[in-house]
């Protein structure tokens, strides 16, 4: 039986730890900086190590939930100057694609193995264990590691070598930006023309203009829940991770550019920590309107 680890244990990290443990029958080892993260994951059932280095030592497949392209980097370094070599490392936050084929390259250097195996659905469905999961990497470590991922997920899909699952992620979060975008913009459209933001969502949602977006964004902003299932900041990485994709492909992102551009604005104002659905504030503030 494979010994099993998890790195970050916030808010993504915490559901899926508590799939882990509740499906694989195994003992699952985490660690976090926060203490109090790491109490809450013991008093789920998690077995907590008091440092990163004891977990690196202890186990065969290593999962990770981190936020940045540097704090993933500096992580994965040290995993590879402190486990064993033949140990499997599992990426599961939003990395930079070349981020990630980099140490790729490291890893098969040293003898680990590295799978790039980002998620979608946010606190929900990490919680719920029906997350979707794009992974890049060689297709036998990710068949290895497959029945656990589908412990945490609804699906777990191979998408190529390494860096393809983290630039499927990037195309998911540029549609996912796009759409909240629109969310905002409507709704604050329609609360300015003098309709009830409540019976617009219950008029829409079952016709085609439906997503889980709106489904799951909409009755946060109508009842000023900023509070984050998902963080602005994080999707705003993922929106740069797709900005850096694209000049290195010489190609334009007109869409994405926009969701930038109002994340951006949000992250001057302070308020880059909120949930996604607080992206509307930007069209509140252009339309002087409040969406409730």
């Amino acid at each position: 039986m494979k010994t099993l680890g998890y790195l970050g244990l916030g808010v993504m990290g915490y559901g899926m730890t508590g799939n882990l443990i509740d499906k694989s029958g195994c003992d699952i080892y985490g660690y976090d900086p926060v203490p109090a993260l790491r109490e809450r994951f013991a008093a789920r059932g998690g077995k907590v190590l008091d440092d990163a280095k004891t977990l690196y030592k202890t186990c065969d497949i290593i999962f990770m939930c981190l936020p940045t392209n540097a704090i993933v980097k500096a992580t994965i370094t040290e995993i590879m100057e402190t486990a064993r070599p033949g140990t499997t490392i599992v990426d599961m936050g939003s990395t930079s694609p070349y981020v990630i084929q980099e140490l790729h390259a490291a890893a098969v250097e040293k003898g680990f193995y590295l799978l790039d195996s980002p998620v979608s659905g946010g606190e929900t469905g990490a919680n719920g264990g029906t997350l979707v999961i794009m992974c890049g990497g060689e297709k036998e470590v990710f068949d290895e590691v497959r029945p656990y991922l589908l412990m945490m997920g609804k699906t777990a899909t191979y998408m190529g070598p390494s860096g393809c699952g983290s630039t499927a992620k990037v195309a998911n979060n540029m549609m996912v930006g796009i759409h909240l975008c629109a969310m905002g913009e409507a709704f604050a459209f329609a609360k300015k023309a003098g309709l009830d933001p409540q019976t617009l969502f219950d008029a829409i949602k079952g016709g085609f203009a439906q997503s889980a977006v709106m489904d799951g964004k909409v009755p946060k902003l109508l009842s000023r829940d900023f509070s984050a299932s998902a963080r602005i900041a994080v999707h705003l990485k993922d929106i740069n991770n797709a900005m850096d994709v694209a000049a290195h492909l010489g190609v334009e992102l007109p869409m994405t550019e926009i969701v930038k551009e109002q994340m951006d604005w949000m992250d001057a104002r302070g308020m880059i920590d909120e949930d996604q659905c607080a992206l509307a504030k930007y069209y509140e503030d252009a339309m002087g309107v409040e969406i409730k």
